[in-house]
């Protein structure tokens, strides 16, 4: 697979760090681009489970159109909160399935030699 396009110094993503109290890092999907604030490009490709959250969104844009899932994770948002965002819980749970995957071809190449 591709590496995500990315924008590094992203003021939009600049904004969402300060929207959700100044963390260090974030990285927010606007189109079929990872834009990122507080690390950069080889930062966030250097991070796995990172990625696959932000391919998540990135598919979830793909799905949706950009206008829809804009608005929905919007409302979404507005309802249930960030952390509980349906579309966050389904980040968040694709990257722990590759991370799972990852770790267990790991442990199947060491067993064979």
């Amino acid at each position: 697979m591709n590496s995500p396009k990315t924008f590094v110094n992203s003021p939009l993503a600049r904004v969402a760090r300060l929207v959700l109290g100044n963390t260090s890092r974030v990285a927010m999907v606007i189109g079929q681009r990872v834009h990122l604030s507080g690390a950069t490009r080889a930062e966030f490709l250097a991070d796995p489970e990172w990625v696959a959250h932000e391919e998540v969104h990135l598919r979830q844009v793909r799905d949706l159109g950009l206008p829809r899932f804009l608005w929905q994770y919007l409302l979404e948002s507005a309802r249930v909160g960030y952390y509980q965002n349906k579309f966050e819980v389904e980040a968040r749970e694709g990257a722990r399935l590759v991370m799972a995957a990852q770790r267990g071809g790991r442990k199947a190449k060491t067993r064979r030699g």
